[in-house]
Formats: structure tokens, C-alpha cells, sequence
């Protein structure tokens, strides 16, 4: 599903270059649920930019489902990212003027698709928010605006989802939902899951972690059967 080959980041920083990615290569299984775990500062956000097409390498490639991302323009990608890919981040990233409804289909309407309110309600009735479809961002609590982030992050039926901290601005009872709610797509769609944390506990229910520490991967291991 995903190839990553020598793939570096650099960024200037005034006179200086600053290294936040060297090195890295990797490999990801379609359906697989992979974490990538390590401290602030260690590289794993500007990975996962990287890995999921939204932001461009200073070195090496990201290939996703066959697709090498480095030739594509910047609207290839987009296109790209639309019909494959799924997101799921930590601020929900909700847009506020929206229902819930309205946010899960905004996905199914920039690629054109035409009836799309049901699909949307399905959605959100399998996240636990049936009843709660015309309610605005505001009107919900943070375990639910990340419910309705999830559900559109899976309404387009992407190939795979990538998860940067999503449980990170949830208490522990409501983080442990998101995640069963992941894993229960996950298994029941066959979507790729690939998730960035910094809680050894929470990488713990992947199958595989990738471990970063000062922009290189340190370890990769795959659970105990």
C-alpha cells in the first residue's frame, strides 16, 4: 500500500539548514494498522505530511497504492488525496459554520458525487451521532467533534487513513473510543491505518510501531501474535 524509500526533509532556518526527516524507509501493507511513536521534536508529524502527500520530501519518494507522489503537481496531489486517502487530526479541523452532516459530506462533494446526505447520515449513525446530525461543531462536545472528524475521514472510503495525535485533546475514556472506532473500520473496511502518537500505550493496540527519535527510525516491530 505504501513505499517510502530514502525519504529526508530539511528545512532553512535563516543561515542554517535544519534536518527533521533523514534516512527513512519504509514499507506498509495494504490493511495493515501501523503507529508511529516517538517524543516532540522527533520527526513523526513532518512524516506523516510527508507519507500522506501533504507536504513534498527534500529527498527521496512516497508511493501510495502504485502512485509515486513526487511528479504529481500540487492538484494532482489534491485530486490524489481525495479519492484515496483519509485524514483524521488531533483539532478535528471541523469547519464551524457547518452541521455535522454538512462537514462528513464536503469530501463527497468536491469529488461531485450526487446523494450524498444519506451516505453522510449512515456515517455518522455507525460513529454513534445519529441523532445528532444537524448540530454545529460548537454544539458538540470534543470526543464528538472528533467522532464527526472520523466519519469524514471515512465517508469517501479511502484506501488509507492516516491519524496524526487523534486522541490527543480527549480525556482517556473518550481517546479509547476514537481508537475502537478506528480499529473497528479499520478491520471492517480494510482501510490502512496509519497513526502518529506519542503514547506508548496507544501505539501498543497497532499491529506494527515504528519508533522515530531525532528524525531517524529507531525501531520497528511488529505486536506479539
Amino acid at each position: 500500500m505504501l513505499i517510502a524509500k530514502d525519504l529526508g526533509k530539511t528545512y532553512r532556518s535563516g543561515e542554517r539548514l535544519l534536518t527533521v526527516l533523514r534516512d527513512v524507509d519504509l514499507q506498509i501493507v495494504d490493511g495493515d494498522f501501523v503507529a508511529i511513536l516517538g517524543p516532540s521534536g522527533s520527526g513523526k508529524t513532518t512524516l506523516l505530511g510527508l507519507l500522506a502527500g501533504l507536504d513534498t520530501a527534500t529527498r527521496g519518494s512516497v508511493r501510495i497504492a502504485g502512485t509515486d507522489l513526487g511528479p504529481l503537481s500540487e492538484d494532482e496531489r489534491a485530486r490524489f488525496r481525495r479519492a484515496t486517502v483519509g485524514f483524521v487530526f488531533q483539532s478535528f479541523q471541523l469547519i464551524p459554520s457547518l452541521t455535522a452532516q454538512e462537514n462528513v459530506q464536503v469530501p463527497l462533494e468536491l469529488r461531485g458525487d450526487r446523494e450524498v446526505a444519506e451516505r453522510a447520515a449512515t456515517l455518522l449513525a455507525r460513529v454513534g451521532l445519529g441523532d445528532r446530525l444537524d448540530h454545529y461543531p460548537a454544539q458538540l462536545s470534543g470526543g464528538e467533534q472528533q467522532r464527526v472528524a472520523l466519519a469524514r475521514a471515512f465517508v469517501n472510503e479511502p484506501r488509507i487513513l492516516f491519524a496524526d495525535e487523534p486522541t490527543g485533546n480527549l480525556d482517556a475514556a473518550t481517546g479509547e473510543a476514537i481508537i475502537a472506532l478506528m480499529e473497528e473500520l479499520n478491520r471492517e473496511r480494510g482501510t490502512t491505518l496509519v497513526l502518529v502518537t506519542h503514547d506508548p500505550v496507544l501505539a501498543e493496540r497497532a499491529r506494527r510501531t515504528i519508533r522515530l527519535a531525532d528524525g531517524v527510525i529507531v525501531a520497528d516491530t511488529a505486536a506479539a501474535a
